[in-house]
This record gives C-alpha cells, sequence and structure tokens, in this order.
C-alpha cells in the first residue's frame, strides 16, 4: 500500500498539480495586492474619494473599553470589503481568460486530414466497369 501511494504520488500529474497549487496562491496574493493596492484607490477616487475597505453598516456599535469586563465589540456588515473581492474575482476571471487565450493560440493546430482518394465502393463500381469492357 505504501508503494502504491508512492507511486500515485510521484506521478507527474500530482506533482504538476502541486505546483499549479502553490503558484495560485502566489499569483492570489499579487492580484489581491494589485485589487487593493492600485485599482480600489481608482475606483474610490472616482466615486467620491471613498475607500471602499472601510465601508460597512454598522449593526451594533462598539461598547466599553477592550479588555475590559462588559466590552462589546462592534457587529457590522462589511459591504465594502465585499466589494473589493468582486472586483478582484473580476481581476482574476480576466486574467484567466488572457491565460487562457494565450495558451490556445500557441497550440499547433491539427494537421488537416491528408486528401481522401476515392471510397472503397467507387474503387469497386471502376473495377467492376473496367472488368465488363
Amino acid at each position: 500500500m505504501l508503494k502504491e501511494f508512492k507511486n500515485f504520488i510521484m506521478t507527474g500529474n500530482v506533482i504538476d498539480f502541486a505546483v499549479a497549487v502553490i503558484m495560485a496562491g502566489a499569483i492570489g496574493l499579487v492580484i489581491n495586492s494589485f485589487v487593493g493596492d492600485i485599482i480600489m484607490p481608482i475606483v474610490g477616487e472616482f466615486a467620491g474619494g471613498v475607500d471602499f475597505a472601510n465601508l460597512r453598516y454598522v449593526l451594533t456599535e462598539t461598547s466599553g473599553v477592550e479588555g475590559e469586563a462588559g466590552y462589546v465589540a462592534e457587529n457590522a456588515i462589511r459591504w465594502g470589503a465585499w466589494v473589493n473581492t468582486i472586483v478582484n474575482l473580476l481581476i482574476v476571471g480576466f486574467v484567466m481568460f488572457l491565460l487562457v487565450k494565450a495558451y490556445n493560440k500557441t497550440k499547433t493546430p491539427p494537421a488537416p486530414p491528408a486528401p481522401s482518394g476515392p471510397s472503397q465502393e467507387e474503387l469497386l463500381t471502376q473495377i467492376r466497369d473496367l472488368l465488363k469492357k
């Protein structure tokens, strides 16, 4: 059983998948930074200087002092962070679209099928006609 597991892990597909997952995590960090640090400030500027990351609808205000008895943390719907996530999703989708499109262009088109001659029935018909003559 251990040998089978070793063979499974050492196959190219599993290793390729592991590399893809690690790369996806790294690319995710880059894209999150791109969205949060570059795109959203631009979107916020066009929206009137709003920082979307801090936009929220407060359900319960903070009361008391943190660390003391009776402290109640703020309870809020962070819809601005959700907007950032949606923009992030759109950018990731667009980047993936561009990558797949570029990859598809690099693939060689399939060779055109070899020109086929007459079908077997046509050949037999021609032989029959020649024999009749």
